[in-house]
């Protein structure tokens, strides 16, 4: 089933420059924030998982479906470009997929992205087992891949990867990428809940908190409504009031919303338009 939504209308105001605007959305949705601007410093973990601070009993989570979802990119009501994020079933694999694309002049520029991540789903975790990661320019083209041995239980990347980030990564129990961070927000978001999560993706080691609204709140999607958890990614001390806060929704496999605040102020901001089931 197809649910389609009307964009909002937001008024127009001036973008910021390409290079910076590029670097965030590509940054959120790839790690679900998740590797944030270079402001964003996040600590890394010594031990973390997918465990949470709640003891009291959760609902089972909802069995992985295959979808596809599509967003639109906004920053100040100005359209940066469209999204499309999408799960794949490869038995007895799955494959999460993201591309972007820009519009206006952003699209003149050739500004686009893809990523993949390959995993298995172990039902308490998501493992990965293999990323690509292509980013292109008008003028440019850059490519990185990861492997996940956990035979070693080491990641590495290669291709258009910074020297510091060439070296073997030591995993852990838990460890993801960060595409599969934002499944796992899913799938484990509870009112009131602590959700800790090892980010291990294109050479870095992040931990990432995020703490779930105790009350639900009314999110709007064209004609739609919905009862949305707000769950908001906790940063340190460095992160100079920037915040990452997504919404998701019973029954809806992806976010409802994604957006980034600077100093108390909305940056950007992902609207889903459109997702349907895939067979």
């Amino acid at each position: 089933m197809t649910r389609r939504f009307q964009r909002p209308f937001r008024p127009s105001t001036p973008a910021p420059a390409r290079r910076r605007a590029t670097r965030w959305y590509l940054a959120l949705l790839l790690g679900a924030a998740m590797a944030l601007p270079a402001s964003l410093l996040a600590q890394t973990a010594e031990t973390a998982g997918p465990a949470t601070d709640v003891e009291t009993p959760v609902e089972p989570p909802m069995p992985l479906e295959p979808f596809v979802a599509r967003y639109t990119v906004t920053n100040g009501g100005r359209s940066l470009g469209e999204a499309t994020l999408q799960l794949v079933r490869q038995p007895p694999r799955w494959r999460v997929d993201l591309t972007m694309s820009g519009t206006g002049l952003f699209r003149l520029a050739g500004i686009n992205a893809e990523q993949s991540t390959l995993f298995e789903d172990l039902g308490e975790t998501y493992r990965p087992l293999s990323q690509a990661t292509v980013r292109k320019t008008l003028f440019t083209r850059k490519k990185s891949t990861g492997t996940y041995d956990w035979r070693s239980r080491s990641a590495r990347w290669k291709g258009d990867v910074k020297d510091e980030r060439r070296d073997p990564v030591a995993l852990q129990d838990g460890d993801m990428s960060g595409l599969l961070i934002n499944l796992a927000v899913i799938r484990d978001a509870t009112p009131g809940r602590t959700l800790r999560y090892r980010y291990v993706d294109n050479g870095r080691v992040r931990e990432h908190t995020y703490a779930v609204a105790e009350e639900l709140e009314p999110i709007s999607v064209g004609e739609l409504r919905y009862n949305a958890m707000r769950v908001s990614r906790v940063e340190d001390a460095n992160a100079q009031g920037d915040e990452t806060v997504i919404w998701v929704a019973s029954g809806v496999p992806t976010p409802i919303r994604m957006l980034q605040r600077e100093g108390g102020a909305d940056t950007y901001d992902l609207r889903l338009t459109e997702y349907q089931g895939v067979q």
